[in-house]
């Protein structure tokens, strides 16, 4: 193990040790104003996730057993929460956008070949991709029954927008593995569309269904956005550590053919000609094991990790401005926290 290495190592330990405990604080603080809706949130999700195929029924019930912390839907209760009483179109938006993420999810790992998600069997690995797909539609389909349900066309327009750039952003990003350009550039689109979007919606829509004006929602819009943004970069940051319980091993992201702002920060700053050699190797699927290795080292011995962290900050400050209006004090609270887990988070 380099020195870079056992650096990063010895860091990782403290930061995981000491905030364990820190992190459930946070994720108290978040939860807290909006801890009864949702409750009933989840309700109303879990109702949705009913079936009397029996086939149906036991992958609904499996990707209700995985389901997670509910990160989207509670900022759009807590947006909602911060304009006064949670209206029941803002439950039905909730719904809508955590069915669509859980879609979202089930049909990447099937693009993806993975076999696992949050350390467990993806629905795929579990079943087949037949059924995934199949699974994956039906929730798409209870997504947008929900958005109707709200009875507001501008609702059911967004969602529908935002089914389109979800897709878009895949399709974006499969098309840059073609891509010889190291561009942050598109980096930034392809996160935008694949990720940033729909913290943007949960946020934006959490003000709509709650009564905000345009200009207000616009505001909020951007927070989720950048939200978003700085979740993605956190993910990708991750993906140069192994950690099991990430459920992600070190350097996935190299051996589906993706350069991450890391990485492309590294390549782009020092012109290493050796390094620069292996990129036509990980986009086209041909990098050896060993040579993604030394990438993931090249890139901490060189500012990647750091850089992705300073622009993360930048993001956060930009956000965190757009908070100034937010008269209920205990929302804005839970909103900076919000903005600080997506950063600070370890898994």
């Amino acid at each position: 193990m380099g020195k870079s290495s056992k650096k990063y190592a010895i860091i990782r330990f403290i930061i995981n040790f000491v905030s364990k405990f820190l992190y459930m604080d946070k994720l108290d603080i978040i939860r807290h104003p909006v801890g009864n809706e949702l409750i009933e949130l989840k309700k109303l999700f879990n109702r949705s996730l009913e079936s009397s195929n029996p086939l149906l029924k036991s992958v609904l019930d499996y990707i209700a057993q995985r389901n997670g912390k509910m990160m989207r839907p509670i900022l759009t209760l807590l947006v909602a929460k911060g304009f006064g009483t949670v209206p029941k179109a803002t439950y039905h938006v909730g719904v809508t956008l955590e069915m669509l993420h859980t879609a979202s999810l089930v049909h990447d790992d099937v693009v993806d070949e993975s076999d696992e998600r949050r350390g467990q069997l993806s629905v795929n690995a579990a079943f087949n991709n037949k059924i995934s797909v199949l699974v994956g539609d039906y929730l798409l389909s209870t997504a947008l029954q929900h958005s109707a349900l709200t009875m507001r066309v501008e609702v059911v327009d967004i969602i529908s927008q935002l089914g389109k750039d979800l897709s878009e952003g895949e399709i974006l990003q499969l098309s840059n593995i073609d891509n010889k350009e190291l561009s942050e550039g598109i980096y930034f689109d392809v996160i935008r569309k694949k990720t940033a979007v729909l913290f943007a919606a949960c946020a934006q829509l959490g003000a709509l269904t709650a009564g905000a004006s345009e200009t207000e929602a616009e505001r909020f819009r951007l927070f989720g956005e950048k939200v978003g943004i700085c979740f993605q970069i956190k993910d990708d940051i991750f993906d140069y550590f192994h950690d099991e319980s990430i459920g992600k091993p070190t350097g996935n992201d190299m051996l589906e053919g993706k350069l991450t702002l890391p990485a492309l920060y590294a390549l782009r700053h020092t012109r290493d000609e050796t390094m620069l050699a292996l990129v036509p190797k990980i986009k086209s699927l041909t990098a050896t094991t060993d040579e993604i290795a030394r990438l993931i080292e090249f890139t901490k011995d060189n500012g990647g990790i750091e850089y992705a962290e300073e622009v993360m900050m930048r993001y956060k400050e930009d956000a965190l401005l757009l908070l100034t209006e937010v008269r209920n004090e205990e929302v804005r609270r839970a909103l900076v926290a919000y903005m600080e887990y997506a950063i600070e988070r370890e898994k």
